[in-house]
């Protein structure tokens, strides 16, 4: 066949099956069998076949219409947090005016049954977040022509970033912590890496989620020796296990906690309440996000302010110039420091160790 790209009759001869059938086996649209699953499968990899040709589908406009965005947590989870809320915002406003719709996918799908990233008919992918399986995905989507951007993550040198100065404003909070005469620091981080459960996250844990990886640098760059918990998501009912956890024994208790979001920490301060503890006066608390959390009045939360909508509206405005051909650069966004009335200066307990 030469150079010429394969087809998905190419992979349906090869792997004995009818074009229809092939096709069905890419979109996922109805249900086949396992076997002929990966007949398929395994003819379109020995060919070279990476999807069906997004442009394909409109021969009008060459485009489909479509820009997949993929979240590295599954997209139900990720709509219970604001700040992923408020970036698809954004992002659905700045590619409306290229006459684009955006469509939530999954990196890989176990059963078979949908659409994914390498598999969906799509213009242009917006990743929020690239590590573990994602990394994976990603070359197969380069490899269709699919334009590529991604929020909070590193997927190589030529692939647009938009990204937050998460280290340098995580050093913002610890600093401000450090200024009130806090030395006993707890870090209650996000998650380390997909799949993770709750636990302490060790020297040697592997952080692959950026996010995590870069708070917890600017965390660690004032408190070096921090102990740092990892939650199972930006939720507030794991911001609350978590804090029962670092909280619970008073001969090791912290002074303050930085937490790695406003939903985590709002869910330490519900744990510093029921163990009677008084938020700031017994133990200061920090966020991340700027957002507002329901049901944390009278509290206004120290934190880090950032910019999710705009960095949302960028990575579209990003999209939309690479359909045209553009070559867009990468876009830093700053946070912005916030001093609530969580945090105050620290004060040494009775009987306290030292």
């Amino acid at each position: 066949m030469g150079t010429r790209r394969a087809t998905i009759s190419d992979v349906a001869r090869l792997a004995g099956v009818s074009p229809s059938t092939a096709s069905v086996v890419f979109s996922g649209k109805t249900p086949v069998s396992d076997a002929t699953r990966e007949r398929v499968r395994a003819a379109a990899e020995e060919l070279g076949y990476t999807g069906p040709d997004p442009r394909a589908a409109s021969l009008r406009t060459g485009r489909s219409g479509i820009v997949g965005v993929v979240f590295e947590e599954h997209p139900g989870s990720a709509f219970l947090d604001p700040v992923k809320t408020l970036m698809m915002d954004g992002l659905a406003d700045a590619v409306s005016p290229v006459g684009a719709g955006l469509l939530l996918l999954r990196d890989h799908d176990p059963v078979g049954t949908g659409p994914t990233l390498t598999t969906a008919p799509i213009d242009a992918a917006v990743l929020v977040g690239c590590s573990g399986l994602l990394r994976e995905s990603l070359d197969a989507v380069r490899a269709r022509g699919i334009p590529v951007v991604v929020i909070e993550g590193d997927a190589g040198d030529d692939v647009p970033r938009i990204v937050l100065d998460n280290r340098e404003a995580q050093r913002q909070a610890a600093s401000h912590l450090r200024s009130l005469g806090h030395t006993d620091v707890a870090i209650v981080a996000l998650p380390a890496h997909a799949g993770w459960q709750p636990g302490w996250i060790a020297d040697d844990t592997p952080l692959t989620v950026d996010v995590t990886r870069e708070r917890l640098r600017g965390g660690r760059d004032v408190f070096p020796d921090a102990a740092v918990y990892g939650a199972g998501g930006s939720f507030i009912d794991e911001g609350l296990a978590a804090g029962r956890v670092v909280l619970a024994d008073p001969a090791r208790r912290p002074t303050a906690v930085i937490a790695q979001s406003d939903l985590l920490a709002a869910g330490v301060i519900r744990a510093a309440e029921e163990l009677g503890l008084r938020v700031p006066e017994d133990v200061s608390v920090t966020g991340f996000d700027g957002i507002v959390v329901d049901g944390l009045t009278p509290y206004d939360l120290t934190t880090l302010v950032q910019p999710a909508t705009e960095k949302g509206r960028a990575a579209g405005r990003v999209v939309a110039a690479m359909l045209d051909g553009g070559e867009p650069a990468s876009i830093s966004f700053t946070c912005m420091f916030h001093e609530g009335n969580t945090t105050a200066p620290a004060v040494r307990r009775t009987g306290a160790p030292g």
